[in-house]
Protein backbone atom coordinates (compact mmCIF):
# COMPACT_ATOMS: atom_id res chain seq x y z
CA UNK A 1 0.00 0.00 0.00
CA UNK A 2 2.85 2.43 0.79
CA UNK A 3 4.31 1.78 -2.67
CA UNK A 4 1.00 2.77 -4.24
CA UNK A 5 0.96 5.93 -2.14
CA UNK A 6 4.43 6.92 -3.29
CA UNK A 7 3.57 6.23 -6.92
CA UNK A 8 0.48 8.41 -6.65
CA UNK A 9 2.50 11.13 -4.96
CA UNK A 10 5.15 11.02 -7.68
CA UNK A 11 2.48 11.29 -10.35
CA UNK A 12 0.90 14.26 -8.59
CA UNK A 13 4.22 16.06 -8.36
CA UNK A 14 5.01 15.45 -12.02
CA UNK A 15 1.65 16.75 -13.20
CA UNK A 16 2.37 20.35 -12.14
CA UNK A 17 3.86 21.77 -15.33
CA UNK A 18 3.74 25.31 -13.99
CA UNK A 19 6.09 24.26 -11.19
CA UNK A 20 8.21 21.68 -12.98
CA UNK A 21 10.21 23.99 -15.23
CA UNK A 22 10.79 26.60 -12.55
CA UNK A 23 11.64 23.94 -9.99
CA UNK A 24 14.05 22.30 -12.43
CA UNK A 25 15.83 25.61 -13.04
CA UNK A 26 16.03 26.31 -9.32
CA UNK A 27 17.52 22.85 -8.73
CA UNK A 28 20.04 23.29 -11.56
CA UNK A 29 21.07 26.70 -10.24
CA UNK A 30 21.56 25.37 -6.70
CA UNK A 31 18.87 27.64 -5.29
CA UNK A 32 16.83 24.87 -3.63
CA UNK A 33 17.38 21.41 -2.26
CA UNK A 34 15.40 18.37 -1.22
CA UNK A 35 15.09 17.32 2.39
CA UNK A 36 14.24 14.06 4.12
CA UNK A 37 11.11 15.73 5.50
CA UNK A 38 9.57 15.63 2.03
CA UNK A 39 9.65 19.38 1.59
CA UNK A 40 11.81 21.61 -0.54
CA UNK A 41 14.14 24.01 1.29
CA UNK A 42 15.68 27.23 0.01
CA UNK A 43 19.42 27.58 -0.29
CA UNK A 44 19.24 31.02 -1.88
CA UNK A 45 17.23 33.55 0.13
CA UNK A 46 15.93 35.80 -2.66
CA UNK A 47 12.21 36.45 -2.92
CA UNK A 48 11.77 34.44 -6.12
CA UNK A 49 13.31 31.33 -4.55
CA UNK A 50 11.38 31.74 -1.31
CA UNK A 51 8.10 32.12 -3.19
CA UNK A 52 8.84 29.03 -5.27
CA UNK A 53 9.64 27.00 -2.16
CA UNK A 54 6.45 28.19 -0.44
CA UNK A 55 4.30 27.31 -3.48
CA UNK A 56 5.91 23.91 -4.06
CA UNK A 57 5.66 22.98 -0.40
CA UNK A 58 1.99 24.01 -0.25
CA UNK A 59 1.25 21.76 -3.25
CA UNK A 60 3.24 18.92 -1.69
CA UNK A 61 1.44 19.28 1.64
CA UNK A 62 -1.90 19.02 -0.16
CA UNK A 63 -0.73 15.96 -2.12
CA UNK A 64 0.68 14.31 0.99
CA UNK A 65 -2.60 14.87 2.81
CA UNK A 66 -4.59 13.31 -0.04
CA UNK A 67 -2.31 10.26 -0.13
CA UNK A 68 -2.43 9.95 3.65
CA UNK A 69 -6.21 10.15 3.71
CA UNK A 70 -6.57 7.61 0.89
CA UNK A 71 -4.26 5.13 2.60
CA UNK A 72 -5.18 5.78 6.24
CA UNK A 73 -1.62 6.85 7.06
CA UNK A 74 -0.29 9.75 9.11
CA UNK A 75 0.58 12.65 6.80
CA UNK A 76 4.04 12.93 8.37
CA UNK A 77 4.79 9.33 7.38
CA UNK A 78 3.76 10.02 3.78
CA UNK A 79 5.91 13.16 3.69
CA UNK A 80 8.94 11.31 5.09
CA UNK A 81 8.54 8.45 2.59
CA UNK A 82 8.37 10.98 -0.22
CA UNK A 83 11.37 12.86 1.19
CA UNK A 84 13.50 9.74 1.18
CA UNK A 85 12.58 9.09 -2.46
CA UNK A 86 13.15 12.71 -3.52
CA UNK A 87 16.57 12.84 -1.84
CA UNK A 88 17.56 9.48 -3.32
CA UNK A 89 16.59 10.46 -6.85
CA UNK A 90 18.23 13.90 -6.82
CA UNK A 91 20.47 14.27 -9.84
CA UNK A 92 24.21 14.91 -9.79
CA UNK A 93 24.86 18.57 -9.04
CA UNK A 94 21.62 19.02 -7.08
CA UNK A 95 21.56 19.71 -3.36
CA UNK A 96 20.07 17.52 -0.65
CA UNK A 97 20.03 18.05 3.10
CA UNK A 98 21.53 15.11 4.97
CA UNK A 99 20.38 13.68 8.27
CA UNK A 100 22.98 15.92 9.94
CA UNK A 101 21.21 19.01 8.57
CA UNK A 102 24.07 19.91 6.23
CA UNK A 103 23.65 20.53 2.51
CA UNK A 104 25.35 18.03 0.24
CA UNK A 105 25.85 18.39 -3.48
CA UNK A 106 25.19 15.08 -5.20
Amino acid sequence: MAKKALLLLAMLMLTSPAFALTLEKARQQGRVGETLSGYLAPIAQDSETLTLVKDINAARAESYQQVADSNHLPVDDVAKMAGEKLVARARPGEYVRGINGQWLKK
